[in-house]
């Protein structure tokens, strides 16, 4: 995977219904432990509330890990609809647990369905979701003459300088992304006459 969503700062709102609140909450969750940890942390914050019910997604490819819990609602009625609006927002690594103070009057099945989404859908908006994308880190070793000329190639290039070091010869350190990288390498040895080598250093994804 190229690209994907992320909660990149966790969010938190809530609904009232029928003088029940609805908490909702978000975090990103790179592993079951970080899920298990996230919602155990929301269950002591709410010590004193009915339910905390939740969904995650982990993982980036076809096939996620996909897990939810009513918590003690009827069942259907809050982990699914929460695992709903998880996958249908698109965002991976993700964990949304929504908290429960009853108000005194059921529901019904529809009424917590409703609910339950909409709080779910009111934490996902509070939080701040960016794209990550792959990108290759690579160290350019250049003469100095050539420095304009690389400036200049990776300004125009989906491409960013991280590091520049200056010993007896020029150390370009740079992330680059992914899909592009083979065609960047290309056009700095057609750009400096294969005076520049490049040497990929490893992946990651951006923040």
């Amino acid at each position: 995977m190229e690209e994907y969503l992320a909660v990149a700062e966790g969010g938190q709102d809530e609904i009232i219904e029928k003088k029940s609140r609805f908490i909702g909450y978000t975090a990103s969750v790179q592993t079951e432990d970080e899920a298990a940890a996230f919602i155990e942390g929301i269950r002591k914050k709410h010590y004193d509330a009915r339910h905390c019910c939740y969904a995650y997604s982990i993982g980036l490819d076809n096939q996620p890990l996909l897990r939810f819990s009513d918590d003690g609602e009827p069942q259907g009625t809050a982990g699914k609809p929460i695992l709903e609006v998880v996958q249908g927002s698109g965002v991976r690594n993700i964990c949304i647990a929504v908290v429960r103070y009853f108000g005194g009057t059921l529901l019904g099945t529809g009424g917590l369905v409703r609910a339950y989404t909409d709080a779910a859908k009111a934490g996902l908006e509070a939080s701040v979701i960016r794209q990550r994308r792959r990108l290759i880190e690579a160290e350019l070793s250049a003469e100095y003459p050539d420095l304009g000329k690389l400036q200049y190639l990776i300004g125009n290039t989906d491409a960013e300088i991280t590091d520049t070091v200056y010993t007896e010869r020029v150390l370009v350190k740079v992330q680059v992304y992914a899909p592009v990288y083979d065609r960047f390498v290309k056009a700095v040895t057609e750009v400096t006459a294969g005076r520049v080598s490049v040497e990929k250093r490893g992946e990651v994804f951006s923040l």
